[in-house]
């Protein structure tokens, strides 16, 4: 199964991401393309570090290489009212970099006849590698961990093809996932869907630690 034209899509995608990022955070030009490129290939990267598996230099990403470039470079000229409206479509090709970054992934790891856990770990780490390499990077507290439930539908989609549900050698099954992914993270955005998060704040105090608070006043 030919997965390229997707993987065009994705790296366009995430390159527009991590440019529109930079820009944000008013990063130069250096910054932008840095970003840009995090996010492009920061999840295969880190996908390949945690699996063991050497990591393939950018230059020696071809073609991929020069489409985040041009992206990038289309980002960082565009005028600025045309980037002001650019998030009304940033979240839909983000599902759809997400979508094809995650099968790719765990089709990389079934590939190397990995384990369910190594299959649903390369999943994860591709689809949301990136985006959580361009966070750090501009210090932002990382998407995956609050927002969306970002990775939760990576993690899904590797547990579908790490157990055999999905079959990876079946282009109809495996388009009607991404086909899933994509409206499951469109949809979390819709109507916000958020994990729990246990709120800390305006909680009352243990009495040891008022007790302390009195002595220390006195």
């Amino acid at each position: 199964m030919e997965w390229d034209i997707l993987n065009i899509i994705a790296i366009v995608a995430f390159a527009f991401s991590g440019a529109i990022v930079a820009l944000e955070e008013k990063y130069d030009i250096f910054g932008v393309y840095v970003l840009g490129l995090a996010a492009s290939f920061g999840g295969g990267i880190i996908r390949n570090v945690l699996i063991g598996v050497p990591v393939i230099p950018l230059w020696e990403q071809g073609f991929l290489l020069k489409t985040a470039l041009f992206a990038i470079t289309i980002i960082y000229l565009l005028p600025k009212r045309w980037l002001k409206s650019w998030n009304r479509w940033n979240d839909f090709f983000d599902a759809i970099g997400l979508g094809a970054f995650t099968i790719q992934g765990a089709l990389y790891g079934i590939a190397l006849q990995l384990p369910p856990g190594g299959i649903i770990l390369c999943s994860v780490a591709t689809g949301a590698g990136g985006g959580l390499l361009r966070d750090i990077l501009a210090r932002r507290r990382p998407m995956i961990l609050h927002q969306g439930i970002y990775a939760l539908w990576a993690l899904l989609a590797g547990l579908l093809l790490g157990f055999g549900f999905i079959q990876s050698n079946n282009p109809v099954q495996l388009y009607l996932l991404f086909l899933v992914i994509i409206l499951l993270r469109i949809f979390s955005i819709i109507y916000q869907w958020h994990l729990r998060i246990r709120n800390l704040e305006n909680t009352t105090s243990l009495p040891i630690v008022q007790d302390s608070i009195k002595k220390a006043e006195y």
